[in-house]
C-alpha cells in the first residue's frame, strides 16, 4: 500500500484508486497459516512414536496428566502451552480485538483505537493506517517502546507520526465503554493534554502476554511460577521438579518464535548430544517489524550502563547512506555499542530499511565472541545498507 501511494516519489506514476481489500488479504494469511498447521499435523500423524490428544491437559500429580477421562504418567514431561494475549480490568463490557481476533476482520476499521504502544501496537498501528485506517495510539508511558533507548523510541515515534498516526502519551485511568451509536469511546487523563475521551469504532488491546499455566494445575507438581505466571526453570529449562521442563513462551524466557525453537535445540542437545547448552549461552535478539524495521541485538544503551559498562559508540543515520537514499527510506540508524575494555560488541541496533536482516551481521560476531575490528575491517558489497557498517565502526565515541 505504501509503494502504491508513493510511487511518484521514484518517477513511478501509479493511478490513483489503490486501496486494500482485506478480505483478500485475510483470505491469503489464512491459506498460508492453513498450509503450515496442515504441515505440522502430517507430521505429528505420520510419526509412529507420536500419540496426540487434541484436548485440555492438567496436571493431577507430580508425574500425571489428565486428559479428559484419561491419565498419562511420564518421567519426563515438557510443557510448551505458550501465552495469549493480556485482557486488563476495564474493557469486559465492550467488543475489545486482540492481536489474534483483529486477524479475523475483513473490514478495514474506519478508526482503530490502540492501548499499548509497544511493538504490537505499533506494528498493527501502522499496518491498519496504511490500509487506511485513522489509528490513535494510547499509552500510559511518556514514549513509546519504553523497553528501548530514548533515541531509538523517538525516531519511531516521529516516522510513525508523519504517516498520520495520532499518539496520545503519559495517558492514565483507560477504560472503554459502548456508545449509542454503536463506537467504542476510551477515556483517557493525558498530563500531556488532548481530550479526555476518543471514539473509534474499534479498540486493539494491546498491553503485554499472560502465560497459559493457569489452568494447568501446577499446584499438583510442585513447579513453580513467578508473579506472572511464567514457570521458573533452571539455565537448563529445566523447573525445580526433576524431569519437568518448560519451554517456548510459558517460560518468560524471551516469548519469541526463535527463543521457543532455541529451548528445544537447547533440551535436544543436551539429552541426546550429551552438550550442555544453556539458555544464558544466547544473546537477545528481535525485531520490531514496523516500516522501516529495527533489528536489535544484545543490549540496549541504558541496559549496559546499568550494568557499569565503560562503552564507546558508533552511529550513523540512515541519510547518509547511498542506498537508503536511493531507495527513499532514509528513516532511522544504525547503532553499534562497543565494550571500551575488551573490544567487544554489546549490543546493537539497526533501524532502517533491511534492519531486520543486517542485525544478524552484527549478532554474528557477537556469537563469535570476536572483536568488532572483525567487522571493521572487512569488506562489504556495494551497494548495500551493510557496506557502511565498517565505516561507522570507524569512528567511536564515548559513552557516559
Amino acid at each position: 500500500m505504501w509503494d502504491a501511494q508513493h510511487g511518484e516519489d521514484l518517477g513511478v506514476i501509479i493511478p490513483e484508486g489503490a486501496y486494500a481489500d482485506l478480505r483478500k488479504i485475510k483470505a491469503r494469511k489464512d491459506a498460508l497459516i492453513d498450509k503450515s498447521v496442515s504441515g505440522i499435523a502430517a507430521g505429528l500423524d505420520k510419526n509412529e512414536n507420536i500419540s496426540y490428544f487434541k484436548a485440555e491437559a492438567s496436571f493431577t500429580g507430580p508425574k500425571t496428566v489428565s486428559i479428559g477421562n484419561e491419565g498419562i504418567t511420564a518421567d519426563q514431561i515438557f510443557i510448551n502451552v505458550g501465552a495469549r494475549p493480556f485482557v486488563p480490568p476495564g474493557y469486559e463490557d465492550v467488543p475489545y480485538l486482540t492481536s489474534t481476533s483483529i486477524l479475523e476482520l475483513e473490514e478495514i476499521p474506519e478508526h482503530l483505537i490502540i492501548v499499548g504502544g509497544s511493538y504490537i501496537g505499533l506494528e498493527f498501528g501502522q499496518m491498519f493506517r496504511r490500509f487506511g485506517s485513522r489509528v490513535t495510539i494510547v499509552e500510559r508511558g511518556d514514549t513509546i517502546i519504553g523497553r528501548e533507548d530514548p533515541e531509538t523510541s523517538a525516531a519511531i515515534l516521529q516516522f510513525l507520526k508523519d504517516e498520520g498516526i495520532e499518539f496520545r502519551l503519559q495517558a492514565s485511568c483507560i477504560t472503554a465503554k459502548n456508545e449509542e451509536d454503536g463506537n467504542i469511546s476510551v477515556a483517557v487523563d493525558c498530563k500531556l493534554g488532548g481530550p479526555p475521551k476518543i471514539e473509534g469504532s474499534h479498540v486493539l488491546l494491546a498491553v503485554g502476554r499472560k502465560a497459559n499455566t493457569d489452568t494447568l494445575n501446577l499446584e499438583a507438581t510442585g513447579v513453580s511460577t513467578n508473579q506472572r505466571g511464567f514457570i521458573e526453570v533452571d539455565d537448563y529449562l529445566q523447573t525445580k521438579i526433576s524431569g519437568i521442563y518448560a519451554l517456548g513462551d510459558c517460560n518468560g524466557k524471551g516469548a519469541f518464535t526463535h527463543t521457543a525453537y532455541n529451548d528445544y535445540e537447547i533440551v535436544a542437545a543436551n539429552m541426546f548430544e550429551g552438550k550442555h547448552r544453556k539458555v544464558s549461552d544466547r544473546i537477545i535478539t528481535y525485531n520490531l517489524f514496523v516500516d522501516p524495521p529495527m533489528g536489535r541485538a544484545g543490549m540496549t544503551k541504558k541496559e549496559a550502563l546499568a550494568k557499569g559498562y565503560k562503552i564507546l559508540e558508533a552511529k550513523r543515520e540512515m541519510s547518509r547512506i547511498s542506498r537508503a537514499k536511493e531507495k527513499g527510506e532514509t528513516n532511522g540508524f544504525m547503532s553499534t555499542l562497543i565494550d571500551a575494555d575488551t573490544n567487544k560488541i554489546l549490543g546493537a541496533c539497526v533501524l532502517g530499511t533491511g534492519g531486520d536482516e543486517i542485525i544478524s551481521s552484527l549478532l554474528n560476531i557477537m556469537y563469535a565472541d570476536a572483536p568488532y575490528q572483525i567487522i571493521r575491517d572487512s569488506v562489504q558489497p556495494h551497494p548495500t545498507i551493510s557496506e557502511l557498517i565498517p565505516t561507522m565502526l570507524e569512528s567511536l565515541t564515548k559513552v557516559s
